[in-house]
Parts: C-alpha cells; sequence; structure tokens
C-alpha cells in the first residue's frame, strides 16, 4: 500500500532538510572540481528523502552511525554547514578540527558514534550502541545508516543476530542505491549480492523487515517512523531497506555533475526535465518530487523558492567560511596521535 501523504507541518521542515542537504553537496561537488580538496569522497545526492525522513523521527537522546556517504545524515541532523564544509576543506574550523575530512565527517555532539569508509564497520559499533540504550531504559535507540554492499561483510550478519537474540533497540537503515529499477512486489538486483531480497537476510534471524522506495519522504517518514516506534517499545530491532535509482553523478568512480544544479523550476511547472537524465530527475529525484508534490498553489510554489533562495545563501555563507578558514597549525600535526 502507498504510504500516506505527509502532513504539511511534517512535509515542509523535510523538504527544507533535503533543499539543505542537495545545495550542500552540489556545493561540495564544485569545490572538487575547483580543486579546493583532494582525495575521493561520496555524495548523498537522490538520497536525501531517507535521511531527512529519518531525521525527523529520531530526536536528542538517540545515538547514530553512519558510512562513507555521510554528508547528507550529519547535515540533516543539524550540524552546521559551514564547520561541516571546512571539515571537507580540512580547516581547523572543521567539526573534527580538519582531521577526519570528507569520509570520517561527523559531529559526536549531535550522537553520532561514527561516520566511516570501513564497509560495514558502523553497524557493528550502532550495535553496540543499540546495547548502551537498552541498559540506559531511557527509550533511545541506535540508528545504523549503511549501504546494500555492508551486508555481505560477516560482522552484518552477526550483528544482526546480536540485535536479535538480545533485543536490542537498533534500526538497521539500509540504503539501498544499486543501479537498476525497482517498483513494488519486484526484486531489486544489486551489485554484490545474488539475492535481489535483502530483507531475507534479516528476516532469518528474525528481524521484521519492510522494503520502500527510498525516494519517497512519506514513504520513508512512516516506515523508519514504524521501526524506531518498534524499537522503543522494547520489541526489538527492525530493518528498513530504502531502495533508490542512484544519482547519475554517483555512477562513475568520481562524483560528476551529471544532473547540472538542482533547478527547482522543475518541480514548479516553470519547466521541464530534459537531456540525457530526464527520466531520473521526472520520476526518482527526491528533492523535486516532494516538491512537486507541495507546489499546490502559488502561494506554495512561492514558499519553495523562497526556501531554496534562503538554502542557497546558507550554503554560500557556509562555503566562504569554509574557505576563509585556516589549515591546523603544523604544530598540533601529532594531537591526538596515540602511541
Amino acid at each position: 500500500m502507498p504510504a500516506p501523504a505527509l502532513p504539511t507541518d511534517v512535509a515542509w521542515p523535510i523538504l527544507e532538510r533535503m533543499l539543505l542537504i542537495r545545495r550542500f553537496e552540489e556545493a561540495v561537488l564544485k569545490l572538487s572540481y575547483d580543486k579546493k580538496f583532494t582525495g575521493h569522497y561520496h555524495l548523498y545526492i537522490g538520497q536525501e528523502a531517507t535521511g531527512a525522513a529519518a531525521m525527523a523521527v529520531l530526536d536528542q537522546r538517540d545515538h547514530l552511525s553512519t558510512t562513507h556517504r555521510n554528508h547528507g545524515h550529519v547535515i540533516a541532523r543539524g550540524a552546521d554547514p559551514g564547520r561541516a564544509m571546512a571539515e571537507i576543506l580540512g580547516r581547523a574550523t572543521g567539526l573534527n578540527g580538519g582531521r577526519g575530512g570528507t569520509i570520517h565527517l561527523s559531529d559526536p555532539d549531535l550522537g553520532f558514534i561514527s561516520t566511516s569508509g570501513i564497509v560495514g564497520g558502523c553497524i557493528s559499533l550502532g550495535t553496540g550502541a543499540g546495547y548502551a540504550c537498552r541498559q540506559k531504559k531511557n527509550g533511545a535507540v541506535s540508528a545504523i545508516f549503511f549501504g546494500d554492499g555492508a551486508l555481505e561483510e560477516g560482522v552484518s550478519f552477526e550483528a544482526l543476530n546480536i540485535a536479535s537474540l538480545w533485543k536490542l533497540p537498533v534500526v538497521f537503515l539500509c540504503e539501498n542505491n544499486s543501479t537498476g529499477s525497482w517498483a513494488p512486489g519486484e526484486g531489486y538486483p544489486t551489485l554484490v549480492h545474488a539475492s535481489t531480497d535483502l530483507g531475507s537476510i534479516a528476516r532469518s534471524v528474525n528481524i521484521p523487515t519492510v522494503r520502500i522506495d527510498g525516494a519517497d519522504a512519506a514513504a520513508c517518514h512512516a516506515a523508519i517512523g514504524d521501526a524506531v516506534a518498534q524499537c522503543r517499545a522494547g520489541n526489538g530491532p527492525a530493518f528498513v531497506e530504502a531502495v533508490t535509482r542512484r544519482w547519475p553523478g554517483s555512477n562513475p568512480l568520481w562524483p560528476e555533475p551529471a544532473t547540472g544544479t538542482t533547478d527547482i523550476r522543475m518541480a514548479t511547472g516553470e519547466t521541464t526535465p530534459s537531456g540525457e537524465h530526464a527520466d531520473w530527475l521526472e520520476k526518482h529525484d527526491p528533492v523535486l518530487r516532494l516538491a512537486r508534490a507541495l507546489a499546490t498553489d502559488a502561494a506554495a510554489i512561492a514558499r519553495i523558492k523562497a526556501l531554496d533562495q534562503a538554502t542557497r545563501d546558507r550554503i554560500g555563507a557556509a562555503v566562504e567560511f569554509a574557505l576563509a578558514s585556516p589549515l591546523p597549525a603544523a604544530a598540533t600535526a601529532f594531537d591526538h596521535v596515540f602511541a
């Protein structure tokens, strides 16, 4: 069954989070092309609905663990965009003093226990956080964001099994962005699994699962909300598989500006998606999909445009802050290093 439409008082804050992520990631992409930082990085473009909806149902007491595709989660949780951008550029004012960079961008003050490029590494840590939540008995949950590839790691099955045995309050949120198409009732091919039903791995250890369209903000909000409620009620872990059509710019080894800078007018009917990736923009772009749903009249369209402009201004200021920030002092090179 399709998810119920989002109430407007829920939908607008989610759209705001999604726009913030999108404009942040587009700025990161430009900074990379301008050679303002080096090293590999990953973008969350195309998956904003999942992360933004999750942050809308989690609260301050909860703990989060995530992967190398982490910018969106950290920004949606409420991290300062300027300090996040400074971290990606390796600046001293960054969230982690310039030492974490893009792959390990994190904000412990917001409940992140880890963001990591180690495939599957966040799953075991997040399960441990779930054990701590159970011991505290304060209703907190541990939310773990990971990709489909993480489920090929042995530690992932062990973590699922322990979480089920001990009824830990853990939401396993698999963001499956493998290439391919998907519709309700169909299998979803991945790049690294023989099975097209990743939920079968969790169900084998008696964890309830649900598969949703990860670009549908309403579906994400409903399913993740149910999973969090199950955990808070003491009924053990839940597994959510959010499937998305991969953003074309993430298909190459290095991110590319395949769809250009998002034109919000494609959501208001003032212009039409065109070009090689028109189908993705029309059907699979989560930001445009939610904005279209909200663009019901002239007042709503004006609100969308104003929100987008305010977001652009905020990210522009974040970029200026990051570029003006100093690099870490050479004398601090050995700080935080343990012998």
